[in-house]
């Protein structure tokens, strides 16, 4: 059923920017007060008492007034039970796990299961085709984010919650027909509680949640889906996406092909025929762009947060189904233009004569916009709590899963993120260190044995340490699509000869202690829109640059040597190489910087290019 396995629980991340998100993250979950965490689930099981009155609760979409109000509980868990089984972080257990015993108190209290933060009511409601809005959503966000305590930080009490909660959930939908599950569906949104009921039933094997997963596929989707139908174009993307996920997670656990095929024809329908934009995102108001048609939906809301978060948990599926490269190029590209470049930012603080002492900070940019002059919008800490807040917390935690995959005689380095490994690989240990190469060269000594590079380098490097106990396997380092050049490989200093196939470079020998020396070639390309050839973006290998100006701005030049529009500026910041650009030989300079390395400059992404003239 599935060829590769993501090793998520034995990967911890190393220093890196991906650490830098992370460390973030986990400050931002300790900070928050359990208190307004929980303050609805509290008021609906009627133990608010004096809280009242001393509590300052959350704004935006985690208000007492908001219909939704409470679903970043269950994000918060979810962030922080994959956050405490990687880092060891004791205090954030103790908070996470006293959140799980005052939901549990909270059920006790209302005496039939029920453990959310919204009124039953909501859902008898949406069941009368009254809908408030996405209730059910609300109680798989919930539900989740216990489930992820029970699977991550080992709390069987919130395994207990779950279960009791879909004791109320088959109580509830037995007796609902067909079609009026159906027309629920289409009137307020599930989130993703299909998938839950799959996780929920690998766990338990009690056919009453596979019977609660059935019940919850949306066959208004999934059955045009399976025949090929584009149904999507200007349809709500993030709406259907975690349904897909749910079909995926009934695969898993069932075997049965026509889910496979469903998740197969989602992304064929919603990926491979429709196109990205150069981030690798897409969507424009929330809704799937028709097909090759990018030019007209660049504006100020294109690349929902929550949407590449969620493209990027389907494409891991469909990953460890296949071993398809493709899908880890997509996810690389959404983790460096998508993930970093919308979460957790915050301005420099290098000394209090360049930057402001205390640092401005966002949590999330909902959108990504595309359109010349954009800015990004950054969400406040307790003011919004829009549903991209929600995913930003969860992203960020959970960086570690998409980077090594074991195979029955294989472990597959996927994403080139600066981490440790410690697995069992044929039943005996293997251990792995991938590092970023030092190319910065010395900044202080003098006297090393290698002269520095002069020049900022035109290649990604990694250095991979492994140890084994002499057992015979399969090393696959991904050779990614932006490559310029072939790949150059040393196993113990002797460059190796093997080839690139479908993707990958594959190493096989019998380990022990030994070093593997890594260089990717990268440069500069442009990436057109696919209606739009002669108006492209522009990467730095995976990296999508932005150009620091608010307006469009026409360039001259061409597409197939980027070189003859941008050229290196201020490479070199002390010891540290710097991916700053400007245009070359135009009317104009103009930065570039990473674009998620942007905060609050006007940027643009995509520029009208016209041929030199002769």
């Amino acid at each position: 059923m599935m060829k590769y396995h993501a090793l998520t629980r034995e990967a911890k991340l190393s220093e890196s920017e991906f650490t830098v998100k992370r460390g973030r993250d986990v400050d931002y979950l300790m900070e928050l007060k359990p208190e307004n965490l929980l303050f609805s689930h509290y008021a609906e099981a009627g133990l608010n008492g004096l809280l009242n009155y001393t509590v300052t609760a959350h704004g935006g979409w985690d208000s007492p007034t908001s219909q939704i109000r409470g679903t970043f509980a269950g994000h918060w868990l979810s962030a922080a039970a994959r956050a405490c089984q990687e880092t060891g972080n004791m205090q954030l257990k103790a908070k996470a796990d006293f959140l799980v015993s005052e939901i549990g108190r909270c059920q006790e209290r209302n005496g039939n299961g029920w453990a959310f933060p919204i009124p039953e009511k909501y859902l008898y409601s949406l069941r009368d085709g009254k809908g408030f809005w996405a209730s059910q959503y609300v109680c798989h966000k919930n539900m989740m984010g216990l489930l992820d305590m029970y699977l991550y930080a080992g709390n069987g009490e919130a395994l207990e919650i779950v279960k009791k909660c879909a004791d109320w959930f088959d109580r509830f939908s037995r007796e609902i027909p067909r079609e009026t599950m159906d027309d629920m569906m289409d009137l307020q949104e599930t989130g993703g509680i299909m998938e839950l009921w799959a996780d929920l039933y690998a766990v338990t094997g009690d056919p009453k949640h596979l019977e609660l997963m059935r019940r919850y596929e949306r066959p208004r989707l999934t059955e045009p889906v399976l025949r090929g139908e584009d149904i999507l174009t200007n349809r709500h993307a993030n709406t259907t996406i975690p349904e897909i996920h749910g079909c995926a997670r009934a695969y898993e656990v069932t075997g049965e092909e026509r889910y496979r095929r469903i998740v197969e024809q989602y992304w064929d329908l919603a990926v491979t025929q429709r196109g990205t934009f150069a981030t690798g995102g897409q969507t424009c108001g929330e809704v799937w762009t028709p097909p090759q048609v990018q030019s007209t939906r660049l504006g100020n809301s294109n690349q929902e947060h929550c949407v590449v978060y969620n493209m990027i948990r389907l494409a891991d599926y469909l990953f460890r189904w296949t071993g398809d490269a493709g899908y880890a190029d997509y996810i690389e590209q959404n983790l460096h233009n998508g993930l970093l470049a919308q979460a957790f930012w915050q301005s420099g603080t290098r000394d209090t004569f360049c930057e402001p002492l205390e640092p401005e900070t966002g949590i999330v940019s909902y959108y990504l916009p595309l359109a010349p002059g954009s800015q990004k919008k950054w969400g406040s800490k307790t003011g919004d709590f829009w549903c991209c807040h929600c995913t930003a917390v969860q992203a960020n935690a959970n960086y570690r899963e998409f980077i090594y995959y074991g195979g029955e005689d294989s472990l597959t380095v996927a994403q080139y993120i600066p981490s440790d490994l410690e697995t069992v690989l044929g039943g005996q240990p293997v251990a792995l260190r991938q590092r970023a190469a030092d190319v910065s060269g010395p900044f202080l000594k003098f006297g090393e044995e290698k002269l520095p590079l002069a020049q900022r380098p035109n290649f990604w490097s990694f250095r991979f340490e492994v140890r084994a106990r002499g057992q015979e396997f399969t090393l696959r380092l991904r050779a990614p699509w932006w490559l310029k050049g072939a790949p150059v490989c040393l196993v113990n200093g002797q460059k190796q000869e093997a080839a690139v196939e479908n993707g990958w470079l594959c190493l096989r020998r019998r380990w022990q202690e030994d070093t593997v020396e890594l260089l990717l070639p990268k440069g500069l390309s442009c990436f057109p829109l696919a209606d739009r050839p002669d108006t492209a973006a522009f990467l730095d290998g995976p990296v999508v640059l932005a150009g620091l100006t608010d307006r469009q701005r026409i360039l001259t030049g061409d597409p197939g040597r980027p070189e003859t529009m941008l050229r290196l500026q201020d490479e070199r910041e002390w010891e540290n190489w710097q991916d700053v650009y400007c245009t070359v030989n135009q009317e104009e300079s103009i930065k570039f910087l990473p674009l998620k390395q942007i905060g609050k400059e006007r940027y643009t992404v995509y520029f009208p290019i016209r041929g030199e003239k002769g």
